[in-house]
């Protein structure tokens, strides 16, 4: 998961669940140092902590804590890979996945099917990484955990 979206995330629902910025702004200086280090229970013991007083009425934090237990195995130590020179966010993906497929789908007006989209997608990066040859006689260019799925 990217940093940036589980930030916001947490940011929009603390702020319909807590009582003014100033408390969103300390509950959130406590939470976000937890995620960044990827402590997902601490995050959770320390939500689930927070005093009624600072709730608006009828609101709690458990939307933010199903959020984080459905989303634990995406959630990693963002400062580990910080460390390692990993990256923190999908944007590479993202772009690629622009210029492979959704140029041709977003901007000549056709409706696609979840089918064709991960097709055209399959396609176009076979021709972009120079592999049709290979991927259409089965013989892998190189290791991949792509290899084979790609075939399917």
């Amino acid at each position: 998961m990217d940093w940036y979206p589980l930030e916001q995330k947490c940011q929009v629902e603390l702020s319909l669940a807590l009582r003014g910025a100033q408390i969103r702004n300390a509950v959130l200086g406590e939470l976000v140092p937890l995620l960044w280090l990827g402590r997902v229970d601490a995050a959770i013991a320390y939500l689930r902590a927070v005093p009624i007083e600072s709730l608006k009425a009828g609101q709690s934090v458990e939307r933010l804590v199903g959020y984080f237990e459905r989303n634990r195995a995406y959630i990693p130590c963002y400062a580990l890979r910080k460390e390692l020179h990993l990256r923190n966010s999908s944007n590479r993906g993202e772009k690629a996945n622009d210029l492979c497929v959704a140029g041709r789908q977003k901007h000549q007006g056709m409706s696609w099917s979840p089918t064709g989209s991960v097709a055209l997608a399959t396609v176009t990066t076979v021709h972009h990484n120079h592999a049709m040859v290979s991927w259409c006689h089965g013989v892998p260019t190189m290791p991949s955990p792509f290899n084979g799925w790609l075939k399917r």
